[in-house]
């Protein structure tokens, strides 16, 4: 006997396969009608039909899809930004708050001035709002901290927070995010390279290192460098690519195998024929985008139509991206980046999950996959896209157990002894 059944769902959109699902992979997937998933311990069992478990959710009328995977956050971090986002309404542009030590430097102090436990309540209370909105796996990193001693705080603030929740959680070294104010953009990279990352490994604090690559921040030579550094520790390189300009980031990153470029509002379509060219995911983050007001938006369906990995994030952080909920992410992408429902839920998914380095073990409705699921008030999970205003989430299940029921849904769930 299993021990949950989610039971009668009206469509269960599995996402099967192997690997990211990309061009040909993506087009062919078909959602199934009227199924039934078997869950036993945090694995899923059988999908299409199950009966008789221990415990049992009535699906009857919704649609069932995986867990979303958000692959790219800012937590751990501490206090908002609010008056920025109103001095950029007021027309103040990002990069000169940057330069005046708002932007990173000021979460940098936010963070710095706040005790490990306010840090981590705050964010804690962050990471259950987004299981309640179907989020059982994201990213963490680091990046607020702009000193070697500060990083690494904040990532060992990042393993505190994930051994704190349900979800699964992976952990990034954004190595280099801002510039210090007491020295170069190289002589930061030098010790980034040379002493953070090696701590970083050793504390197993990182699975992946991160760079900023704008005339802000940072450039090719240092993702080159951090790139080097990376690859000597047994770490993954990823890359916050052509956000505000083309810096050909999106390029450099398909070029050298990094495993993903992020944001690319300004991505040329030459560099977006490197990257469906490559195993480097674009990974766009359309809350940056829409909290920015950004006109110039990623060449999504170039990536797409010539078969890259596409992979959604919220890039939840307190200044360009206060947004926590992934299925207002798949709308806002469908709605500014012209993605199709399937094509949003895959890249907040299984795409996602292989971003994060996790695809052969979640992100798919899948026997042996870890029992990563989302119930849908709706019988054709198209609608999450459709109605961006509404939440659509009716439980949760996040490794085998049904840890959030919506209010009013209660007595779907039969619990066993």
């Amino acid at each position: 006997m299993t021990s949950l059944v989610i039971s009668n769902a009206e469509q269960i959109v599995t996402l099967e396969g192997t690997g990211p699902l990309r061009g040909e992979s993506l087009r062919s997937v078909t959602p199934d009608a009227r199924a039934s998933i078997g869950i036993e311990g945090d694995l899923f069992e059988s999908v299409g039909h199950a009966s008789g478990g221990d415990s049992e959710f009535d699906a009857s009328g919704c649609s069932v899809v995986p867990g979303f995977v958000d692959c790219h956050t800012h937590l751990p971090f501490f206090g908002w930004r609010a008056d920025e986002d109103t001095a950029r309404l007021s027309g103040i542009r990002y990069e000169t708050l940057h330069r005046e030590e708002g932007g990173i430097f000021r979460s940098a102090r936010l963070l710095s001035e706040a005790t490990d436990e306010e840090a981590l309540a705050f964010s804690l209370r962050l990471a259950s709002e987004m299981l309640r909105s179907g989020t059982t796996s994201f990213e963490t990193k680091s990046g607020y901290g702009l000193s070697i001693e500060a990083e690494l705080r904040q990532l060992r603030l990042a393993r505190r927070l994930a051994e704190m929740v349900p979800q699964t959680v992976v952990s990034t070294c954004l190595a280099a995010h801002a510039v210090p104010k007491d020295g170069s953009a190289g002589q930061w990279v030098g010790q980034a390279a040379n002493e953070l990352l090696p701590a970083a490994a050793s504390e197993d604090l990182a699975t992946s290192v991160d760079v900023y690559v704008e005339s802000i921040a940072f450039a090719l030579e240092h993702a080159a460098r951090l790139h080097e550094a990376a690859k000597s520790l047994g770490l993954r390189m990823r890359m916050h690519a052509d956000q505000l300009e083309d810096g050909q980031g999106g390029s450099f990153a398909a070029r050298w195998g990094f495993v993903s470029a992020d944001h690319l509002n300004h991505t040329s379509l030459p560099a977006a024929g490197d990257l469906a060219a490559s195993d480097t995911a674009a990974v766009l983050l359309p809350g940056a985008t829409f909290t920015l007001r950004q006109s110039k938006k990623p060449p999504a369906r170039n990536f797409i139509e010539e078969g890259a990995i596409v992979a959604l994030g919220s890039d939840l952080n307190p200044g360009t991206s206060p947004i926590r909920s992934m299925p207002f992410v798949m709308a806002l992408a469908c709605r500014l980046y012209g993605l199709r429902p399937l094509e949003a839920l895959a890249a907040s998914t299984v795409n996602a999950a292989h971003v994060c380095g996790l695809g052969d073990t979640l992100g798919r409705l899948a026997p042996g996959y870890r029992a990563d699921a989302v119930v849908l008030d709706v019988p054709n999970f198209e609608q999450i896209c459709y109605r961006p205003d509404h939440d659509p989430v009716v439980a949760v299940v996040c490794g085998g157990e049904v840890l959030h029921v919506a209010p009013g849904a209660e007595g779907r769930l039969r619990r066993g002894p």
